[in-house]
């Protein structure tokens, strides 16, 4: 009755999909590309066993990093597909996996869209990242043989209450998969409430991910662009962040010493940000100008893509977006990884558990509001032997959580033997 409803609401939905995309194709040009992938309508196959990888979006498509590496490591013989739903998460599977896999938009859940979808590939095995879960999408693969993995899986108790609002969908949904790897016991426990079988615990993909070689370089290369001030980094905000920390620093200035540089989490709201700036009356430049940051200029714009890593290098304290409005909080890991004091905002049910360990080790700050991020970045800038010990404690953090990928690759090899 569930799944008869729910494809109901899809096939009520399907005149407006079209416009949808139109519509968000006006400030992402990558919504209005490759239209008919969205309803299983695909380029030629690779000639070649197949292992598919579904990363929704841009935060799944980067953590799926280190699995992809291991992949193309272990079975070399066989074609990668990675797929997406959103045009950023495609835009940085391109600079990501764009020599080494085919990459397509993931049908929606129309069930005759994923049977053609399942048909046309015919993956040997199915990896879906984090909590990627469509009803029709598994089953499809199921009646076609085709184990999934669900990798890296979390499920804050937010989400588990809105699963369970449409439990019998949810439970028939995680019975379809061949396995789970849980990021943590406690989403292992909430996984297997709503009915998810096969369920183990195999830590977070991210804590695998490396910077990329060239990341020091770049890093260096940015912190010179920058000068000799300190800079403070807001890494990843959301909409709204971005006003509540300039609020907050127009009460408590840091002072023209400080040179604050914000990153956007989503490239469409670059210019939207840009202006905001600009209205509070505040010289900015943006990154995409590649050019030297005067000694006047109070904020930089960060609009590029693929630079995360290089400007956790080239700062001196990070705040890490998505924490502070709702939003669940965006990847610390990578701040701890190379080093830098990470300030967290309220907002963490999206990395509950690294979270509350990165604090616990000294390697995070976790502050209430706006106010307190710019009083604990400020006190931070000022303390060069507070940072050292922040960024020891998060390099220890980051190594003594690895492993993840090497645990994922044993379930992805019994599937397969399985097969």
């Amino acid at each position: 009755m569930f799944r008869l409803a729910y494809n109901l609401l899809l096939h009520l939905a399907l005149p407006f999909l079209p416009l949808r995309l139109w519509w968000r194709g006006r400030k992402e040009p990558g919504y209005r590309e490759s239209l008919g992938e969205r309803f299983g309508r695909y380029g030629p196959r690779p000639g070649r066993p197949l292992i598919w990888v579904h990363a929704v979006s841009l935060g799944e498509t980067r953590a799926a990093q280190p699995l992809v590496r291991a992949l193309r490591e272990r079975y070399p013989d066989h074609a990668l597909v990675v797929t997406h739903m959103t045009a950023t998460g495609r835009a940085a599977a391109r600079d990501l996996y764009g020599e080494v896999a085919t990459l397509a938009f993931l049908p929606y859940d129309f069930p005759w869209a994923v049977r053609r979808f399942v048909a046309h590939f015919h993956p040997r095995l199915g990896v879906l990242m984090e909590t990627e879960l469509w009803p029709n999408l598994v089953r499809a693969c199921r009646e076609a043989a085709v184990p999934v993995l669900l990798a890296n899986a979390r499920l804050s108790e937010k989400s588990a209450r809105g699963y369970a609002r449409v439990a019998p969908l949810a439970r028939a949904a995680l019975a379809d998969l061949a396995a789970v790897g849980a990021q943590t016991e406690a989403d292992a426990a909430r996984l297997r409430a709503l009915g998810a079988m096969r369920v183990e615990v195999t830590g977070n993909l991210k804590f695998d991910a490396t910077a990329p070689a060239d990341a020091r370089a770049r890093g260096q290369a940015l912190r010179k662009l920058f000068g000799d001030r300190p800079v403070f980094l807001a890494a990843s905000t959301r909409d709204g962040e971005e006003a509540l920390l300039l609020d907050a620093l127009e009460r408590r200035p840091f002072g023209a010493e400080v040179l604050t540089v914000i990153v956007p989490r989503h490239p469409q709201r670059f210019e939207e940000v840009a202006e905001l700036v600009r209205r509070r009356g505040l010289t900015v430049q943006r990154r995409s100008d590649n050019a030297a940051i005067a000694a006047h200029t109070q904020l930089v714009v960060g609009d590029s893509m693929g630079e995360m890593f290089a400007y956790y290098a080239a700062c001196d304290v990070a705040f890490v977006g998505g924490s502070l409005a709702p939003y669940g909080a965006q990847n610390l890991i990578e701040a701890c990884a190379v080093g830098t004091p990470a300030l967290i905002g309220p907002s963490t049910y999206n990395f509950a558990q690294a979270a509350e360990e990165a604090v616990r080790c000294g390697a995070a700050v976790q502050v209430a509001d706006a106010d307190a991020l710019v009083r604990e970045a400020a006190r931070l800038l000022g303390d060069g032997a507070a940072r050292r010990r922040m960024g020891e404690a998060g390099r220890a953090f980051w190594a003594a959580h690895r492993g993840a990928t090497a645990r994922t690759m044993a379930i992805v090899e019994r599937l397969l033997k399985r097969e």
